[in-house]
């Protein structure tokens, strides 16, 4: 008697989104089964990778072996994004907008802006852009950084229940992905 894997049917499908746009675009999603439970349905596309890359860095909060490979990019958040890219290979670059928190140094839209443009503008591979998670800091920071990065269908988050509206919107506008 031969051994039969007991398969579980599901009725539905994760949906499926690009972020960013061109060549370098990635789609995500559409799986019909749990992660890598091919036998049970489709796995349309595979697993991507994203890289890190932080506006802030406390070296003091970080361990020496987290600190090595970008010891000598830690403080550029481009050259850090160029770096992953060129050395690395991701498929995304993950902007992480520690500096914006409220509870560290509280920065403001216009400098998350700058700093989002110019990993933007050194990579040429997609952005997911991710708040504080403070929830009234991120509605006022992300929706301009949405807002100059137009055209380039990035993702944005952390979405949450205080902000999901005004940030949703934004994505709507801006034809980004929450």
């Amino acid at each position: 008697m031969a051994f039969e894997i007991p398969k579980v049917t599901y009725t539905g499908k994760i949906r499926e989104i690009t972020i960013g746009v061109g060549e370098k675009a990635v789609t995500v999603g559409g799986e019909s089964c749990y992660p890598f439970h091919l036998f049970e349905g489709e796995m349309p596309n595979p697993p991507k990778i994203a890289m890190e890359v932080w506006d802030y860095v406390d070296p003091d909060e970080w361990s020496e072996a987290a600190l090595e490979p970008f010891k000598d990019v830690i403080n550029d958040p481009a050259a850090w994004a160029q770096k992953c890219v060129e050395e690395y290979k991701p498929d995304m670059i993950a902007v992480q907008l520690v500096s914006t928190d409220p509870n560290t140094l509280d920065r403001g839209a216009d400098e998350a802006v700058k700093t989002v443009m110019k990993v933007a503008d050194a990579v040429d591979v997609p952005l997911i852009v991710w708040g504080c998670a403070d929830e009234d800091k991120d509605a006022e920071v992300l929706r301009p950084v949405a807002e100059a990065c137009e055209g380039r269908r990035i993702a944005l988050g952390p979405i949450q229940e205080k902000n999901y509206r005004q940030l949703g919107a934004t994505c709507i506008a801006y034809k980004h992905i929450a």
